[in-house]
């Protein structure tokens, strides 16, 4: 015969899945009441770090079990997560802010939906936004880059790749690698300007601008500590396009299209008036 606290539990207890939980990134009161929730209620905490999840959950009131998930775990303990969603909620919690950012926790997320298990995100503190909206560089188009490779050649092919996108880029960094990163973004993108933020939420929060070459000196004698995020400004305009730049494309075009029409893609393309355009690509037939 169920009891009342019986009755009362089962009211209290969450739908089985699995809950991505984000956590303070550094400020303990940054942990929203609903995340509060979810780590008092869910079945089992999976976590990164014991140690220093233990801490969080003790300030959410929660005593439930944790286990240990990271880029590090096997297929078999994902498997296991995934299984004890049947019947379970399985909150997921990295060590600081939305997990799945710049790790692989998206493969718990992947399995799960793949089984057909329940899968929710709540909302909370991302060190990447914080520092992009503290950086005052353009942020309608960004791109996040996580850790670029210690490996040189690695590294540069990985901003070759970006260097002519018109996007503020965000990165993370550590503190004995800053020095070196910001060199060879200035290499390999321009001297750009460009923002580091650290120590985000916390008592000596910091965000310092100037070009890449200026914040590389800045830090090569002094290292930083704590968690670091890197903000680099989009390129300049585009030179404009020269005479010989809309001849060339309004030959190639005209072999395909109207005259009209050719001027019309090529103005699109170059930012050109269609216009003038038209009336070069009328010389150019004629």
């Amino acid at each position: 015969m169920e009891t009342a606290f019986e009755s009362v539990r089962d009211e209290s207890r969450l739908a089985p899945g699995l809950y991505i939980v984000a956590g303070p990134i550094g400020n303990l009161g940054d942990l929203t009441p609903r995340a509060a929730e979810i780590l008092r209620k869910a079945d089992v905490v999976a976590v990164e770090d014991t140690r220093v999840s233990a801490k969080l959950l003790r300030a959410a009131g929660s005593d439930r079990p944790m286990v240990p998930y990271h880029d590090h775990s096997n297929d078999s303990l994902r498997q296991r997560l995934v299984d004890r969603m049947v019947g379970e909620a399985v909150a997921l919690l990295s060590d600081a802010g939305t997990p799945l950012i710049s790790d692989p926790g998206y493969k718990l997320v992947r399995d799960a939906r793949a089984a057909g298990r329940f899968v929710t995100s709540l909302p909370g503190p991302s060190a990447a936004i914080v520092a992009l909206t503290l950086s005052g560089l353009p942020t309608d188009r960004f791109l996040f880059m996580g850790f670029l490779s210690s490996k040189a050649k690695a590294r540069g092919d990985a901003l070759a790749e970006v260097a002519a996108l018109r996007a503020t880029l965000v990165l993370y960094e550590s503190g004995p690698r800053l020095s070196a990163s910001l060199a060879a973004m200035a290499e390999g993108l321009g001297d750009r300007d460009a923002a580091v933020v650290r120590e985000i939420s916390k008592t000596f929060e910091e965000t310092v601008t100037g070009t890449l070459r200026e914040l590389s000196a800045r830090y090569a004698d002094a290292p930083p500590r704590g968690e670091i995020v890197v903000i680099v400004g989009p390129p300049g305009e585009a030179p404009a396009a020269s005479q010989e730049d809309a001849d060339a494309a309004l030959i190639e075009a005209m072999a395909r299209l109207p005259v009209s029409k050719a001027a019309g893609e090529v103005a699109k393309a170059l930012g050109l008036d269609r216009r003038e355009l038209y009336a070069r690509a009328m010389v150019l037939k004629g």
